[in-house]
């Protein structure tokens, strides 16, 4: 510090004196003070014109590199070590940049010029680090934001495999090229892109995840779509044209035609019936197809394979006719029936119907399975609207032939119970034969509401013919006339004025029933509920009862047990009357006249309970 300020004081002394020296040389000392300059003897130093200073600003901004963050700028190696390139930036220092970011240009030399980031301004050692991974980083996102911006073509490197496509290095960023987007018809083999260099264009940035999408389809569609054009004005129908296998679905096959995407549906295949589209062509197969149909801009057209063939119905031979039995395959089965391939290509229907003498009808599924080989009988054949039915029952005698000697009315025998109607019941007496029980024929005694309270499907039950319909093909049958009916017994044992002993069942709104045995249910009216104490009967209790109505027919059966005392009361009144009349002819008394008059009462009140 006494050394800069002795310096200072040294150049402050010289410059005073320089200033006394011009002073003495000037003679004027009004002139001498309006040319006096004040800042050079002020700062002790002489001032700079403003010319040079201008030069100088213009030679430092040529030379040196004002070293901001993240900004690129050119650099000249001017060095190469083993592990390091040394830049000169035209900065203070020379900067270093390691070997490892040239890796991908393994020919860099001296004098090479490269673009680097500032890194670090100064290290510990005060050196200038830079970086050209990060330089080209930036670049590379400016040249990809300009490409997309301006749908210029970019060259990338495909450089691997990835889920759902290809990772493509475009100006070193790595991009994704989906599947999709690699050409316009499907890809099967992605490795064969692999290590490729390919144009693209960038179709979509991502800029807060710093992801790429690139599509090399989209440089071609332009193509194609001309092409497209110019074979979408030709298409005709009927027109066969060639085309190549470009997918196959479920439901058809996409035909590529140059272009141009057609669809074969699976139905127009083959005449034959087939179960996947498979079966007929394969990938990238050449095949000539026929236009069939196409919408109004013809952006979709409906091909046809089949019909480059002649139709199977017009090579059936004539030797086929009604009544003849023919031999097939089981195709397709439905619940209505089964189709069956005669020929190839030629189908004919076995209806459900068809299959059984049964009037039972069933599922097709129950008598064939796909792939079967069977034989029918050709029932209808109609050539012009390629339509035949064919039956299988017809290959067995019809049960009903000799119905009449097989089962007379009257004659009993056991059938399996095969369905249920809320009226009745299905019984198979053999196979074709099914015979209807109403359900007021199952049971003597029961009263059934549903046959599913009687019986079960599966169960063999003994029947009797009741009546049988030839022509109708109709057989009703009976279960309860197998056995006695028991009622006719009943009618004696419950006669009308018979007494029983029984307990109240159930008491219901108008009365309660009373279970006489097992066949034998009784009713009895409230009226006649009455106790001789005046008290209603409950259930569970046990007394006697008096048979006031019997039906056979309707198996109604009405029971009282008030009759029974009552009818005890009109017995001791008819008594005293005789006694009262067998006497000495005494007159009435009014004691008389109200017994009278309360026997006639009992008497009238019985008869109307009945």
């Amino acid at each position: 510090m006494a050394e800069e300020k002795a310096k200072v004081e040294v150049e402050e002394t010289t410059a005073t004196a320089e200033v006394k020296e011009e002073v003495t040389t000037q003679q004027d000392p009004k002139e001498f003070l309006e040319s006096f300059d004040w800042d050079k003897y002020e700062e002790g130093i002489e001032k700079v014109d403003d010319s040079k200073l201008s030069e100088f600003e213009k030679l430092v901004e040529e030379n040196f590199v004002d070293t901001a963050d993240e900004e690129v700028v050119k650099g000249k190696v001017v060095h190469m070590t083993d592990r390091e390139a040394i830049i000169d930036i035209n900065a203070k220092s020379e900067g270093v940049i390691s070997l490892n970011e040239f890796r991908y240009n393994p020919d860099l030399k001296v004098g090479d010029k490269v673009e680097v980031l500032i890194d670090i301004r100064e290290d510990k050692t005060g050196q200038l680090v830079l970086s050209h991974r990060k330089a080209r980083t930036i670049m590379a996102w400016d040249r990809v934001n300009a490409a997309h911006d301006k749908e210029e073509i970019v060259t990338g490197f495909v450089k691997c495999r990835t889920k759902g496509g290809m990772i493509v290095d475009v100006f070193g960023i790595e991009a994704f090229l989906p599947g999709s987007q690699i050409d316009v018809k499907p890809i099967r083999d992605y490795d064969q892109y692999v290590g490729k260099t390919m144009e693209f264009k960038v179709v979509k940035i991502n800029h807060e995840f710093k992801n790429v999408v690139v599509s090399h389809k989209a440089l071609i569609e332009a193509d194609i779509e001309e092409q497209k054009k110019e074979i979408i004005g030709q298409l005709e129908k009927g027109q066969v044209l060639e085309g190549i296998v470009k997918n196959v679905t479920s439901y058809g096959v996409f035909i590529d035609l140059g272009g141009v995407d057609g669809l074969i549906h699976i139905t127009d295949l083959s005449w034959s019936r087939i179960n996947h589209p498979n079966e007929v062509v394969e990938l990238d197969q050449k095949l000539n197809v026929v236009i069939l149909d196409f919408d109004d801009n013809k952006s979709r057209i409906q091909l046809g394979l089949k019909q480059l063939e002649k139709h199977p119905w017009d090579a059936l031979g004539d030797e086929i006719k009604i009544g003849d039995k023919v031999k097939g395959k089981v195709v397709v089965i439905a619940d209505y029936g089964a189709f069956i391939e005669v020929a190839e290509g030629v189908e004919g229907l076995i209806h459900v119907s068809e299959m059984s003498w049964s009037t039972h009808l069933r599922s097709a599924q129950d008598f064939v399975k796909v792939g079967d080989e069977i034989e029918a009988v050709v029932l209808t054949l109609d050539r012009e609207d390629r339509k035949m039915s064919l039956g299988i029952k017809q290959l067995t005698p019809d049960p009903w032939t000799d119905i009449t000697s097989k089962y007379p009315v009257g004659s009993k025998h056991k059938g399996i119970v095969r369905n249920f109607t809320n009226f009745g019941v299905f019984v198979e007496m053999e196979e074709g034969i099914d015979g209807l029980i109403y359900i007021s024929d199952l049971s003597w005694t029961k009263k059934i509401k549903h046959p599913s309270e009687f019986v079960t499907v599966g169960d063999t039950l003994e029947v009797e013919v009741l009546e049988l319909d030839v022509e109708g093909r109709k057989l009703s049958l009976g279960h309860k006339q197998t056995t006695e009916n028991p009622w006719d017994k009943y009618s004696k044992e419950f006669a009308e004025g018979t007494v029983h002993k029984a307990a109240i069942a159930e008491v219901v709104d108008k009365g309660a029933t009373v279970n006489f045995n097992e066949d034998i249910v009784g009713f009895v009216p409230s009226r006649h509920m009455e106790k001789e104490d005046g008290k209603k009967l409950v259930k569970g209790e046990e007394v006697d009862f008096k048979i006031i109505e019997f039906n056979k027919d309707f198996k109604r059966v009405v029971a009282s047990h008030t009759a029974i005392f009552r009818e005890q009361e009109e017995r001791n009144v008819r008594s005293a009357k005789k006694r009262s009349t067998s006497s000495d002819e005494a007159a009435p008394t009014l004691g008389d006249a109200n017994a009278q008059l309360q026997a006639l009462k009992d008497k009238m009140e019985a008869d109307s309970k009945k």
